[in-house]
């Protein structure tokens, strides 16, 4: 195989594993190498990759008026510890105690799932669901709202016939994953296929109304209470950084975040920094560091609490880490970006420019001066206390409500005509 194609296989697999994950993509690999012995010298084949955009119906619209608390959720495989996926289970979880029925639809070019085992698993590593799932499109069950969750699942919503109305869960904005070219455009289709959109925070909300005509309802975020608060804090007397780093994620921003560390530690040699979010042990990380790698959820909160200052950067949207930071105690620097600033603000976090000097200035800044210090930790402690999950789901409950009412009114109208 020459170069050109295996560099082609590899974007393709990293392509692949952004928008589906680690877990999706180890299956399909294995699938794929199982399925041929010589399966590593087949062709790319690129129509079959992304046959799913192609204008392909299913199913029937409903017959008969479908129960009006129904809702589908199209979803990419999933994988244990997705943020993503986190969000989506929530709000079903939530949603299923305001009466709705939820039903999940994992769908994206993926090995088989055992249903039962998916379900079990869904309960063990999110939430502990009521609804059904299903692998794949076949015998789906009608519903009154079917939600796309990704943009690759946004063109199943688009040709499932029976629902009486499209909803996009849009946690960020998925063209910025790639670089210009036939995905990010793919994506940005999606935006414009008249779906009634509910976005993580304003940002993405203005965006999809104003440059894509998209009807929006934008829900906030919060944080696990119970597992996210002050704890005692050790050695008090080391200052210390967190950063999220996440070298796969491009959004992340691994990059500029370790070049402002270095000049963070060349400007106080005390301090000590903190990565954790990925395992960094093959990066040339030349000042005195902890690689906590990839955590379990519940060792976080105590990790947090040990820190002076969290370096989050985001360029898509924001993630759920600043508030469960703020929670713990711990003031953050991030990216100034209408992206992070719907929901920070100079009074809860420090924003800075995304260049080194900028961010390597608010991380000192927090770090020399008690005083900002203080006043930015108690902000931030204030906004994570006022937010609720509970509050948000109500939102979305509110929406779906707003959704089938404005339908109705509209529909008897023109029965009117």
């Amino acid at each position: 195989m020459n170069f050109q194609m295996l560099s082609y296989k590899w974007r393709q697999a990293v392509s692949y594993y952004k928008a589906h994950g680690l877990l999706s993509l180890t299956r399909k690999v294995s699938s794929t190498v199982n399925t041929s012995s010589v399966a590593i010298f087949r062709k790319t084949d690129v129509l079959g990759f992304y046959d799913f955009v192609l204008d392909k119906p299913f199913g029937k619209p409903p017959a008969k008026a479908t129960s009006p608390r129904t809702l589908n959720w199209f979803i990419p495989p999933y994988g244990r510890g997705s943020g993503g996926h986190l969000n989506i289970f929530r709000f079903m979880f939530l949603l299923e105690k305001l009466g709705f029925e939820c039903r999940v639809i994992i769908v994206g070019g993926h090995s088989p799932y055992n249903v039962a085992e998916a379900k079990a698993q869904i309960s063990e590593w999110f939430f502990p669901l009521k609804a059904d799932v299903y692998d794949g499109i076949e015998g789906i069950p009608d519903a009154e709202y079917s939600f796309a969750t990704s943009w690759q699942t946004a063109y199943y919503v688009k040709n499932f016939q029976g629902t009486r109305h499209k909803c996009y869960f849009v946690q960020d904005f998925e063209p910025y994953f790639y670089a210009v070219g036939s995905e990010s455009a793919m994506a940005e289709a999606t935006y414009s296929f008249g779906f009634t959109a509910i976005t993580a925070g304003t940002w993405l909300s203005d965006k999809l109304s104003q440059e894509y005509g998209a009807e929006t309802f934008p829900v906030s975020f919060s944080y696990e209470r119970e597992l996210y608060r002050l704890m005692p804090r050790r050695e008090p007397e080391i200052k210390r950084v967190f950063f999220y780093a996440r070298p796969p994620t491009q959004r992340r921003a691994f990059e500029l975040g370790l070049l402002t560390l270095h000049e963070v530690v060349k400007r106080l040699p005390n301090v000590k920094v903190i990565f954790a979010g990925w395992d960094v042990s093959n990066y040339e990380i030349p000042f005195e560091h902890l690689n906590a790698g990839t955590l379990n959820v519940a060792e976080l909160p105590d990790l947090y609490n040990q820190c002076d200052v969290a370096l989050v950067l985001s360029f898509t949207n924001l993630s759920l880490l600043p508030l469960e930071l703020m929670a713990c105690g711990v003031p953050v620097v991030s990216n100034k970006h209408p992206c992070t600033e719907w929901l920070l603000n100079e009074s809860n976090a420090v924003l800075k420019r995304p260049i080194v000097e900028d961010l390597a200035d608010g991380i000192c800044e927090l770090l020399t001066n008690p005083k900002l210090h203080s006043a930015i930790r108690e902000e931030g402690i204030k906004v994570a206390n006022h937010s609720s999950w509970e509050a948000e789901a109500q939102k979305l409950s509110d929406a779906l409500l707003h959704i089938s009412t404005s339908s109705l009114r509209l529909e008897q109208a023109h029965a009117s005509q």
